[in-house]
């Protein structure tokens, strides 16, 4: 059985690095995505947050707007903080039935015990839900710099057998990653996924341009690391804190040493400093390259 595309341009090698590029934004962002979408490409993948606070109505009306400005929403999953099955599947069915959503993303959530049925993203994969509602792909997590409460091996294991029960029951899996600053790490993380026989596309977390002490504070809260030897390698000195970065140097590396080993990889940009000021930055950055319309 032919696996169904995560997105249409997956099945193209991309013009640039950044062709194909993926975004994330919160329930509160509607406004932002309408004021930076003229900029972006028509059905641009936009994650829909799960965030602590948020009504789902919030939720669902963000994943509308996405679907309504012609882009495809990829609404989270949040497994630790779902109330009950009540709850997870009446949002699956609302997205489906008023965004036409076809790909959620799962993560397990910050908190350390759930708050309902639910303790960690496998748990939501096995009630069968996402393939009752006609999901096609589910976007899960990966790790290249580590979990805080996994080691090494553990993250591996998980990851393959998420991969195989997403798999096994008619989906495709994409891996997004969390943001990080230093591209080696990526890349030999990368080189060992394809290594272990796991073709999964990739969408590799980018930090969009945010001052620097926002960008050192999304680190701290993500468990991301961020020495003075790691920012120095994304062009940033964390004894000067004032002003702000953007990824161009991140990307550079990215662009340039991406190659067949690393597989099927896109970029999926954390807009830390504002989503509109995200977009213009991939503008930028296309026009330096040459490739912008």
């Amino acid at each position: 059985m032919t696996k169904p595309l995560i997105h249409p341009n997956w099945a193209n090698a991309p013009d640039g690095i950044t062709d194909g590029y993926s975004l994330e934004v919160t329930a509160k962002d509607e406004a932002a995505l309408r004021e930076a979408a003229p900029l972006m490409p028509p059905e641009t993948p936009v994650s829909v947050t799960f965030l602590p606070g948020e009504a789902q109505d919030a939720r669902v009306a963000a994943a509308k707007a996405v679907r309504a400005l012609g882009f495809e929403p990829m609404p989270h999953f949040s497994a630790r903080r779902i109330l009950s099955e009540d709850d997870f599947e009446g949002y699956l069915k609302a997205v489906v039935q008023e965004a036409g959503v076809e790909r959620a993303f799962i993560v397990a959530g910050d908190p350390p015990e759930p708050q309902g049925p639910y303790f960690d993203t496998m748990a939501l994969i096995r009630t069968g839900a996402f393939e009752r509602a006609g999901i096609k792909a589910i976007g899960i997590g990966g790790h290249p710099e580590g979990h805080p409460n996994m080691n090494t091996a553990e993250c591996w294991a998980i990851l393959e057998a998420k991969v195989k029960e997403i798999e096994a029951r008619g989906m495709a899996p994409l891996v997004v990653t969390q943001f990080g600053f230093d591209p080696d790490a990526f890349l030999a993380w990368l080189k060992e996924l394809r290594e272990r026989g796991l073709d999964v596309p990739v969408r590799i977390g980018i930090p969009g341009p945010a001052s620097i002490k926002s960008l050192l504070r999304f680190a701290a809260r993500c468990g991301v690391g961020a020495s003075a030897a790691v920012m120095k390698k994304y062009g940033v000195s964390i004894t000067n804190l004032l002003g702000s970065a953007g990824p161009d140097k991140l990307v550079d590396e990215f662009a340039a040493n991406l190659g067949d080993e690393h597989g099927r990889v896109r970029l999926h940009f954390y807009p830390f400093g504002g989503l509109k000021k995200t977009v213009e930055w991939i503008r930028e950055y296309e026009r330096k390259s040459g490739r912008a319309a």
